[in-house]
């Protein structure tokens, strides 16, 4: 992909970011006054180490949900510019794929759908549609991430196009393959998915290969910038998890911190790569 090419798909990120920004911010104004009639007490949990542990201790907040959800929409707009102003002018092929790692948290406003559905009584099948829209925007953002690693670990930059293709075939195949309970869901406004088990475990695979791959870059590349990418990769993996269901104002805390952090080291990091270039 040219230069050219790579930053018109910046500016189309900034777009869509920019417009996922303005509708939760827009539907906050009805949102947030209603969350206080919305039952905190009976409703589950989201799964995962971290959340499971917090739960012990802290107690469902629906406003710390919003406020989580939000924050994932805003990073999106503010990491995308970031992307496209600092690497306007850079050829590196793997910023393209961090760049798309980004956007994708914009479809965390699909959330919004389920505090509107007990608001307006929306029908069912949109909840549906915008649930997968959302596990779509999740594991395209995280193959991203992995197809980024692996340009570091030594592919071939002429296949940009087919590797994208590839990333949207697979998010595509295992979003319309999981099922999912539109009338169950967690205190994160997450509905419950099928075979929740198998994807967490593929998930897993997947940021492990992220990682490994980035430090396999340090002698592909030759450059020891890439074992701290990779560590910034892990950190902002770990903070993306966290973010996406937190339902506390210390897992929001938490997971914005090390989402911002991780994607701000893997920038920096692989700008100074290619910055003499």
């Amino acid at each position: 992909m040219t230069l050219s090419g790579r930053n018109i798909s910046f500016k189309a990120g900034i777009v869509l970011a920019a417009l996922c920004a303005f509708l939760v911010l827009a539907i906050s104004f009805e949102l947030i006054p209603a969350y206080s009639s919305m039952d905190t007490e009976n409703i589950r949990r989201p799964d995962g180490l971290f959340q499971v542990f917090i739960s012990q201790f802290l107690k469902t907040s629906f406003y710390a949900v919003h406020t989580a959800l939000a924050a994932a929409v805003l990073y999106s707009l503010v990491a995308i510019i970031m992307i496209y102003y600092s690497f306007e002018q850079t050829q590196a092929p793997e910023i393209l794929f961090i760049a798309f790692f980004s956007v994708s948290l914009s479809f965390e406003a699909a959330r919004l759908i389920l505090p509107l559905h007990f608001i307006h009584d929306i029908p069912l099948v949109y909840l549906l549609m915008l649930s997968r829209i959302l596990l779509f925007g999740r594991y395209f953002g995280i193959f991203s991430l992995f197809a980024a690693s692996v340009y570091a670990s030594g592919l071939d930059v002429q296949k940009t196009r087919n590797i994208i293709m590839v990333i949207i075939i697979a998010a595509l195949i295992i979003t319309l393959g999981i099922p999912i309970d539109i009338q169950t869901w967690d205190s994160s406004l997450n509905m419950i998915n099928g075979f929740t088990s198998f994807f967490r475990l593929v998930e897993a695979v997947v940021i492990f290969f992220t990682v490994i791959s980035f430090f396999i870059g340090v002698n592909a590349r030759g450059s020891k910038e890439y074992a701290f990418i990779g560590m910034g990769a892990l950190l902002a993996l770990i903070g993306r998890n966290i973010l996406l269901s937190a339902d506390t104002w210390v897992s929001l805390s938490l997971g914005i911190l090390f989402l911002s952090a991780g994607t701000w080291f893997m920038c920096t990091k692989l700008h100074k790569i290619y910055l003499w270039l």
